[in-house]
């Protein structure tokens, strides 16, 4: 029980910590539109980098790419509420019942992990060079965010055959 428990937690956690992300997002759009802008820009890459033609600069283009990222957290934060309800429902279910209801919050782990990780690390990181800027360089906190998301995922889809309640 105490691990079903644990698993339902753990993708009740990561649903707010996404949920604040996505609100913070919203209700503070200037913020790390200013991030998103600098990243899809390219104009803090190593001076002569010779990949700055793949920057974007058009002001539309690039709060379309913010309002994408947004709607994608809302969406991970929403999936994975649903999930570790329907985990939390069935948590004394026999296990069989409770490897089922463990579909919609592997969605949702796994959704915020390809944002974070394909989204920041690939795309920001290596397409538009992310990497290479001192001042809009996000990798640091995708790498954690991703990696917390992938722990969990993995715990997470860890068969419950044998444990029921």
């Amino acid at each position: 029980m105490l691990i079903r428990y644990a698993k339902s937690s753990l993708v009740a956690a990561m649903a707010f910590y996404v949920s604040l992300v996505a609100f913070g997002n919203m209700t503070d759009y200037g913020s790390n539109l200013a991030f998103v802008q600098h990243v899809l820009a390219m104009d803090t890459v190593f001076p002569g980098s010779t990949i700055t033609y793949r920057a974007i600069v058009d002001p539309a283009a690039q709060h379309a790419a913010y309002i994408f990222i947004i709607a994608l957290e809302a969406l991970t934060a929403a999936i994975c509420w649903l999930g570790a309800w329907r985990m939390l429902r069935s948590a004394r279910s026999p296990a069989e019942c409770f490897n089922k209801s463990k579909n919609i919050a592997i969605a949702g782990l796994t959704l915020g992990f390809l944002l974070w990780q394909v989204g920041f690390m690939a795309v920001g990181g290596e397409w538009f060079g992310m990497w290479m800027s001192s001042t809009w360089n996000g990798l640091e906190s995708a790498f954690r965010f991703s990696t917390t998301l992938i722990l969990v995922l993995i715990f997470v889809t860890r068969s419950d055959a044998g444990i029921d309640a």
